[in-house]
C-alpha cells in the first residue's frame, strides 16, 4: 500500500481538481480532462520544446556554478571558524531577502538575457548547498581527522578523502533542497523577465486569457519538478547507501 501511496495521492488530487472544476464551472478553473488536449497539443506541435530547453539550460547553468562554489565554501565553513565567521553573517543577511526582488536589479546590471536569470538561480541555490555542506562538515567525527593526520595525510587530503565523503549525506540533502528552490526561482525569473522559457509560457498564456494553456504548462512544470527530484533522490540513495541516516526524510529548507 505504501508503495502505491504517491499514485493514490496523485489520483486523489486529480479527482479533487476535476470535481472542483465541474462544480465551479468557471473559465479560470478548467478540469483536467479539458486541460489534457491542450497538453497534448503543446508537445505534438513542438511549441514547448524550445522553451523547455531554455529553462533547463538556465537551471543547469546556475546549478553547476552553485555546486562549484557552494560545496567547497560549505565544507570550509564547517571546518574553519575564521571562514565561518566571515561567511555566516553574509548568508544570514542575504537569506531573508526575496530573490524575486533582486531580478529587476540584476536586469539593470546584467541585462534581460540569460545572464541575469542564471545569476539569480545561482544565488538562490547556493544558500542551501552552503548551509548543509557546513552542517555536514561540522558533524564529521574528529577522530577520523586525527587518524588521517597521524598517517601523514595533508590538509587537502583530509578535506577530499575524509571530510567530503563523511559530509556527503547532509550535503546531498542540501542539493535536493536546492533543486526545488532552483526550479521555483527559474519560473519566477522567466515570468518577470519575459522572453522565453516555461515561466514566460505561463504568464503569456494567462495574460491572453488562455487558461487551459496556462494549466497545461503548469502541469509540465509540476512533472518536471517531480522527475528532477525523484531522479536525484535515487542518485542520493545510491551514493549514500552506506550511511545510517535520514534516508526516508524529506529535506528541510535552509
Amino acid at each position: 500500500m505504501i508503495r502505491f501511496g504517491p499514485l493514490i495521492v496523485l489520483a486523489a488530487l486529480l479527482a479533487l481538481w476535476q470535481a472542483a472544476g465541474m462544480a465551479m464551472r468557471v473559465e479560470t478553473l478548467p478540469t483536467p480532462l479539458a486541460v489534457l488536449p491542450e497538453l497534448w497539443a503543446l508537445f505534438a506541435s513542438g511549441e514547448i520544446w524550445g522553451d523547455l530547453r531554455a529553462s533547463l539550460y538556465r537551471l543547469a547553468a546556475g546549478f553547476v556554478l552553485a555546486l562549484a562554489t557552494g560545496v567547497p565554501l560549505g565544507i570550509l565553513c564547517g571546518r574553519s571558524a575564521a571562514v565561518r565567521g566571515f561567511v555566516s553573517p553574509l548568508l544570514a543577511l542575504f537569506y531573508p531577502v526575496p530573490k524575486a526582488a533582486l531580478i529587476p536589479i540584476l536586469m539593470l546590471w546584467l541585462g534581460a538575457g540569460d545572464l541575469s536569470k542564471i545569476t539569480i538561480i545561482y544565488l538562490s541555490v547556493t544558500l542551501p548547498i552552503v548551509y548543509h555542506g557546513q552542517q555536514g562538515a561540522a558533524a564529521v567525527e574528529e577522530k577520523l581527522v586525527w587518524s588521517a593526520r597521524a598517517m601523514g595525510t595533508g590538509r587537502a587530503g583530509v578535506l577530499l578523502r575524509i571530510i567530503l565523503p563523511a559530509s556527503l549525506p547532509e550535503l546531498l540533502l542540501g542539493v535536493r533542497v536546492a533543486i526545488v528552490i532552483g526550479l521555483i526561482v527559474m519560473i519566477s525569473s522567466e515570468m518577470i523577465v519575459r522572453q522565453n522559457g516555461l515561466g514566460y509560457d505561463i504568464f503569456n498564456a494567462m495574460d491572453m486569457a488562455q487558461y487551459r494553456l496556462t494549466y497545461a504548462v503548469i502541469v509540465v512544470v509540476a512533472v518536471l519538478g517531480f522527475v528532477l527530484d525523484a531522479t536525484f533522490e535515487r542518485l542520493r540513495r545510491r551514493l549514500t547507501f552506506w550511511a545510517p541516516e535520514r534516508q526516508d526524510q524529506l529535506p528541510t529548507g535552509a
